[in-house]
Formats: C-alpha cells, structure tokens, sequence
C-alpha cells in the first residue's frame, strides 16, 4: 500500500493568514507618509521654552548678585511672562513693590535683549535706596566678572550720583562690554535700561 504525502488542511490556513496579516501591514508601511509635516504649533513651544530658559537664566543670575552681596529686598520670585506676537518676541515683568518694577524684553532668537526699571516717587530728592540697589544688581546680572564697585562705577560714569544734576531733565548713558547703560526721568519716572549694543 501507498501513502501519500498531504499537507493537513490547517498548515495551508495558518500560511494564508499569516501572508495576508504581512499583506496589511505592509499596505500600511507604505500609505503612511515616513516624516509627518511639522506643524506651526511646535515652532511656538520650542520658541516659548527658549524664551523661558532666558528668564529663568536672568532671574538665576539676578537673584545670584542678590545673594552674592546680601542686597535684601530684591529678590525675584517669578518673572511674568507676556507675550508680544506680532513681533515674534516675548516680555517679562516683576513688581518689587509699588515704586518700583523691572520690564524685559527678549529678541527674535528669545535672548534678553532689553531690561529697564521704572522708579516713582519724588524726583526732587535724589536717586538712592532700594532703585539704587536695584540699579547695581542688574548691571551685575549683565556682567558676570564684574564686582560691585565695577557697578558703582558705572553708576558714576553715567552721572546719576553727581550733586549738581536737575533731576527733571536728567538723561546720561554709559557703554561697556557691548551694554548700553542709560539712566533718564520721563514724566515724573526714573528709568534706567540696559541694552545689548549691535
């Protein structure tokens, strides 16, 4: 007698089915596109997250120069962020208290371009306190080698501290180390900026 060699009937299913779940996937390997398009939307949080990573660095440092020469009062909890779309860069803000607030502003590449602090109060009486410290503790931010006598004089150069000043029609500037360093009253406002110098 002869047997003969047959293939059992599940081996030739099991066979179909795998060919066609390899048919599928493949199908489904070559309908999807390999680089799905970036959207807009991960533009604006990779620029939101560099823009936090600067407030926090100057935030860090400031309150660095703080801790450094014990300049109580001015520490930095949280710096406000405000965005400013149709120029494609950001802002901050911090209020100290109510005579006295810190604004920045960051460039196109979400770098701290600008910082200025607004001081109220009495113009007739001359510049001092807390604005003052202020004052010291952000050209320090901006400096890293510098101490604090290096901020006095830069104080001096831009001749907030000279006696014979009209504080009504005060504006003096200093540049170094590619800052600009402006102090100035505008209606019955101290300002004094720092910015960066092209």
């Amino acid at each position: 007698m002869r047997k003969q060699n047959r293939i059992p009937i599940r081996y030739v299913l099991l066979t179909a089915a795998c060919f066609a779940i390899a048919s599928i996937g493949m199908y489904g390997m070559l309908a999807l596109p390999s680089n799905p398009p970036q959207s807009s939307g991960a533009d604006q949080t990779e620029k939101h997250e560099s823009g936090a990573a600067a407030t926090e660095e100057f935030k860090n440092k400031f309150n660095g120069a703080v801790g450094k020469y014990r300049l109580n009062g001015l520490s930095i909890t949280r710096l406000n962020m405000k965005d400013s779309s149709e120029q494609e860069t950001g802002a901050f803000e911090y209020v100290f208290n109510d005579k006295l607030r810190l604004v920045g502003k960051l460039n196109s590449d979400q770098k701290v371009q600008e910082v200025r602090l607004y001081g109220t109060g009495d113009i007739s009486e001359p510049t001092g306190g807390i604005f003052l410290t202020a004052i010291a503790t952000l050209i320090l931010t901006t400096n890293n080698e510098y101490t604090y006598n290096d901020a006095q004089n830069v104080i001096q150069d831009i001749g907030i501290l000279d006696r014979n000043v009209s504080q009504n029609e005060f504006d003096g500037a200093t540049v170094r180390n590619g800052f600009e360093y402006r102090f100035s009253i505008q209606d019955d406002v101290s300002i004094f900026g720092i910015t960066t110098v092209e």
